[in-house]
């Protein structure tokens, strides 16, 4: 509504916007998308060729469908192997989120916290111990 205001007023068609005063609702922009089978396979192809020791992260990711962000933000505190859940405080949307985990996306926590400490960050690097950022060095590729 605003934008056809602002046009009216660029056009001297209308002198101001009534609508400016009104306070605008915070907008759910969440999206839900899912892999095509034939998606899925180019993109494990690729991985396990090129980046096999990252396919714990991939398949939480195709597993969880949490955002990238919230997955390398993770922390064993958020992890509920028991509930089979990811309990996230605070995602981009400034919102707490609490996702199941199925079979597959609990392997990957396994495979994961068999090759750490169990402590901290979820995603560490290998060589440093170092927190993962985002993944980007590898999934980007």
């Amino acid at each position: 509504m605003s934008l056809s205001y602002r046009l009216g007023i660029l056009n001297r068609k209308v002198n101001a916007n009534p609508a400016r005063s009104v306070t605008h609702r915070h907008e759910d922009n969440n999206r839900v998308r899912f892999l095509t089978v034939e998606e899925e396979k180019q993109l494990r192809k690729v991985i396990e060729a090129k980046w096999a020791s990252h396919l714990a992260e991939l398949h939480l990711s195709i597993n969880s469908g949490i955002r990238k962000g919230s997955q390398y933000e993770l922390t064993w505190d958020m992890v509920d192997s028991e509930g089979r859940m990811l309990n996230i405080p605070r995602t981009k949307n400034e919102e707490p989120i609490h996702v199941p985990l199925n079979d597959a996306a609990i392997a990957a926590l396994r495979v994961v916290q068999d090759r750490g400490e169990g402590r901290g960050r979820v995603f560490q690097s290998a060589k440093t111990g170092e927190p993962l950022e985002n993944g980007r060095h590898w999934f980007d590729d």
